[in-house]
């Protein structure tokens, strides 16, 4: 019994944490892939790690790839389809949309430049980019940005709904005009008061990674951080709608008048207004990499590295630090991130003495959608239990 009531705290608890979301459709009647696994020693639990991705494609989900690490042991494994039409399994290998864990990437690449003097995180980001905000915004610092309790609003996208936003796929909506759109609005509340966790604070650290490297965004993250961790299969696609390289499709589930479920191909998808808060183009071996390297301190010096696990202490309730997200559970501490495009939600979850480390990629059919993904939450609880 009290095993049981552990497991409905974690599932409670990640549900705050980790955003994607279940649907209630009808049984899925496309042909299901086996699930594949390594198998697992002693330390981490083989069974339901199996059964978290097994019967794969559902309704919930079309494919899933995890890997589990650590010095508890490892674990390998992926179930669903390459895609619908075919029914092939799903590819281990693939690449997939990352999300908001190209935040993570973000915050390494401001970190190391910091480490270089190249920015201070005290100074306010109007000093190197001083056109960027309007006269109603204060001083905003860029460790302010780097842990969302900027105060800066959110910018406008292409729509709201799935149906407006879907319709411009193939639109360029720039980051600039991301961040005009959000100053237009003025402050949402004064720097360091609250946080918010919104994509525009990650916007605007692109842009200033930009202008104090004088490098695209892509270009320098990749110098300062993708070549370091090894991670020779990632990349910021920026206006190419495609997913180059082996990938298995995105689907969107659509609720028809009629009352059927459509499941909707998102894979081709512009998303150039996600920049350097969740454009990036990965795989679970990479983001793998990037765990342990950035984790192990290999990628940002451990002065700097410290503000990847730090917290602001002054806000009541604030649990983003500058990249990750704190999430506590049975004595043990995890920092994590999570990200979610239409049609994939990724994770890179681990304790920061790496004794146990998750990366997935699910192929969510709500990946935009309120709540916890039931793939996702199983995943969660096989792995971190």
């Amino acid at each position: 019994m009290r095993a049981r009531r552990r497991t409905v705290a974690l599932a409670a608890s990640l549900v705050l944490v980790l955003g994607a979301g279940p649907l209630a459709v009808p049984a899925f009647a496309s042909p299901t892939a086996p699930a594949t696994a390594e198998p697992c020693p002693d330390g981490l639990n083989a069974r339901a790690l199996c059964e978290a991705v097994a019967g794969l494609p559902d309704a919930d989900a079309t494919a899933a790839l995890v890997r589990v690490g650590g010095t508890d042991g490892t674990w390998r494994g992926s179930a669903g389809v390459h895609d619908l039409v075919s029914g092939r399994p799903a590819d281990p290998d693939a690449r997939f949309r990352a999300g908001s864990v190209t935040k993570v990437v973000t915050a390494a690449a401001v970190l190391k430049l910091a480490a270089h003097g190249r920015i201070d995180l005290d100074r306010p980001v109007q000093h190197y980019l001083p056109d960027l905000l309007g006269r109603d915004f204060r001083p905003v610092t860029v460790r302010q940005l780097l842990n969302h309790t900027s105060g800066i609003p959110a910018g406008d996208g292409l729509g709201e709904t799935f149906e407006e936003v879907y319709a411009h796929r193939y639109d360029t909506l720039t980051p600039q005009a991301v961040v005009a759109s959000a100053a237009a609005k003025g402050p949402e509340f004064r720097p360091g008061r609250k946080q918010h966790y919104l994509n525009i604070n990650y916007t605007v650290l692109g842009l200033l990674i930009e202008k104090v490297t004088g490098r695209p965004y892509a270009a320098a993250a990749t110098a300062l951080v993708l070549a370091p961790a090894g991670m020779r299969d990632t990349y910021f696609p920026g206006t190419d709608p495609r997913v180059l390289g082996p990938h298995n499709h995105g689907y969107q589930a659509v609720r028809r008048a009629d009352g059927t479920t459509e499941f909707v191909d998102v894979t081709e998808w512009n998303q150039a207004d996600r920049f350097a808060a969740g454009d990036m183009i990965s795989t679970i071996a990479d983001l793998e990499r990037l765990l342990t390297s950035l984790f192990g301190g290999r990628i940002v010096p451990r002065p700097q590295l410290e503000e990847m696990f730090t917290v602001p202490a002054h806000i009541e309730g604030a649990t983003y630090s500058a990249g990750l997200q704190r999430f506590e559970h049975g004595g043990r501490v995890y920092w994590l991130k999570s990200g979610g495009r239409y049609g994939y939600n990724a994770l890179i979850a681990g304790t920061r003495n790496l004794s146990r480390t998750l990366v997935h990629s699910v192929n969510s059919t709500d990946a935009k959608g309120e709540g916890m993904n039931p793939v996702v939450e199983r995943i969660a609880l096989a792995a971190l239990m």
